[in-house]
């Protein structure tokens, strides 16, 4: 005889068999039977952030880190409103999870009665900020919409999907199905354009110095890009590809996909393949970066052709198995022109050199960082001064999981990001650099920190305000500040209120005597670097760099 449940042991059992293993949310009233579930299971650790948005931030950054799902809980109405800034920032990183939200009784749902959590067509709103949403309308009907909404959320290009469950769903009574039909439905394959990759295969044969520029979609495809560098070709990553390629090896450029030397060393180059990589604006001076004449494009979804830039020909498949075939076909027929190695490993050593000259007193703070920074660990980062001059290119990432950053542009998504990343990671440390504006968005994802107990070092550039918004003024505005400089907490004394251990520093001897001490201490911790003590920056950064398109 089956066993009888509530439809909340049901999602919980679900996710469970699809791997689950955290989740991240926020208790209410519309999400207790299914929360409830799941801390009597004991199988998941369920994280309670201190707001929707973060524990969306923490799941997605969990799922970039773990791989699989990441899941996060919030309640209807309001609660579901303040998630969709973080779901936003997953659906640009292509973060494959599940946003599951209650929902008000199903006898009242969508009369407009100001029934309490109601929202006005609130799966509309959820529409708009996830690859997909659902609307689980009776017991009946809610394993297979789990089942079809994880194999959504998995299918390239991946992305996060909400799923409204009514609370009279959540607790209605129902058999546990067995296992097997627990298990999530498998991703839709994608296609393999194996014509066009073979047509792809006989153009790059007589390729001399050929180049990879991976994104995103690339996370999976370390193995067959290794092959290719060892090949002779070269590799430039996006910053949500970072790493695919160690940062380390001879044959990458890093992320430094629009530095000057860079772009010189794109002319001299007869062909380059854009693997799962959207060409972003911020990384391609606005599209008007010189790429080279050959440029190819392999991408699993098929409406990416000619997005970003026009391409000599397209393949449409998913990059680990496009790019494993390519190998095959190339096979040794191949010869790269051996001086390109040595071009490249120029190229990168004038890019480090350019951005180094930039960063003025931090300098030795820069290098003192990436050589006390554990091998293996996570780098997480705000959108801050900081990070947009030196974070996101400086200090080489060795994995394709091995950083996460705010890939919508977004400022404040850091903190709970690494407390997710953090919890994926095992005995990692994972090290997140954020600026005091943006960390006061989630200033009461601290406490969720030093509750769970997760080994992050939280590096907090303290200039007093926004001072990203402070150098655009100076450079558009006539140096008028506006709303940039902001009443900043006392981090000290936050910190010791909350049991969270910290430090300060003003110069080079106390933040190595910072490193030192709470740097090295596994669990949560706080070092604030004092900007005003230190100074600034030798060039100041003022947004993403552009160039003016060239006239017609």
């Amino acid at each position: 005889m089956s066993e009888r449940v509530i439809a909340g042991d049901v999602i919980a059992a679900f996710l469970e068999a699809a791997g689950v293993r955290a989740a991240f949310g926020v208790i209410s009233i519309h999400n207790m039977p299914i929360l409830d579930a799941i801390m009597r299971r004991g199988v998941i650790r369920c994280v309670p952030a201190r707001g929707e948005a973060g524990a969306v931030n923490m799941a997605d950054a969990y799922a970039r880190v773990r791989g699989g799902l990441g899941v996060a809980f919030t309640s209807t109405g309001t609660a579901a409103g303040n998630a969709c800034g973080a779901m936003v920032e997953a659906l640009t990183a292509g973060t494959p999870m599940l946003h599951i939200t209650g929902q008000i009784d199903v006898p009242f749902l969508d009369r407009e009665r100001s029934y309490i959590h109601e929202a006005k067509d609130q799966l509309a709103m959820l529409r708009s900020v996830s690859k997909r949403a659902f609307r689980v309308w009776s017991a009946a009907t809610l394993l297979g919409t789990l089942r079809e909404a994880a194999a959504v959320a998995l299918t390239p290009p991946m992305g996060p999907v909400s799923i409204e469950i009514p609370i009279d769903v959540q607790g209605a009574e129902m058999e546990m199905p067995p296992f097997d039909e627990l298990l999530p439905l498998p991703p839709a394959e994608v296609t393999l354009d194996i014509r066009s990759l073979e047509a792809l295969a006989h153009e790059l044969r007589g390729a001399k110095r050929p180049l990879l520029w991976l994104g995103g979609g690339a996370r999976g495809a370390a193995v067959p890009v290794r092959a290719l560098a060892e090949m002779g070709w070269g590799v430039v990553s996006s910053a949500a590809g970072r790493g695919v390629l160690p940062e380390d090896h001879p044959a990458s450029l890093g992320s430094y996909t629009s530095a000057p030397a860079v772009e010189a060393l794109y002319r001299t180059c007869d062909a380059m393949i854009v693997v799962g990589s959207r060409l972003r604006g911020n990384e391609t001076l606005r599209w008007n970066l010189r790429l080279p004449a050959k440029l190819y494009q392999i991408d699993a979804d098929p409406t990416m052709r000619d997005r970003s830039y026009p391409v000599a020909r397209f393949v449409t498949g998913d990059a680990a198995v496009a790019l494993t075939e390519l190998v095959e076909l190339l096979g040794r027929d191949m010869k790269v022109d051996p001086k390109f190695r040595a071009d490249v490993i120029t190229a990168r050593t004038q890019a480090n050199d350019e951005l180094r000259r930039t960063l003025g007193p931090y300098e030795e703070l820069v290098h003192a960082l990436g050589a006390w920074m554990p091998p293996n660990a996570l780098w997480v980062r705000d959108v801050t001064v900081s990070n947009s001059s030196w974070g996101n290119r400086y200090l080489p990432l060795r994995g394709p999981r091995d950083g996460v950053h705010a890939m919508g542009g977004g400022i404040g998504q850091g903190l709970p990001m690494a407390i997710g990343a953090a919890l994926a990671a095992g005995d990692r440390k994972t090290v997140l650099l954020a600026g005091d504006g943006g960390l006061q968005l989630s200033f009461g994802e601290f406490v969720t920190l030093v509750q769970e107990n997760a080994d992050v070092l939280t590096i907090v550039m303290n200039d007093r305000g926004y001072g990203v918004i402070r150098n655009i003024q100076d450079v558009a505005f006539g140096g008028r500040k506006v709303l940039a400089d902001l009443h900043t907490p006392d981090f000290q004394t936050f910190a010791k209120s909350i049991g969270l251990a910290s430090a300060k520093a003003g110069d080079m001897p106390s933040f190595h005597a910072a490193l030192d001490s709470i740097g090295n201490r596994k669990g949560p911790a706080l070092l604030e670097v004092d900007m005003l003590a230190f100074g600034t920056y030798a060039s100041a950064f003022a947004g993403p760099p552009v160039r003016e398109a060239a006239p017609a």
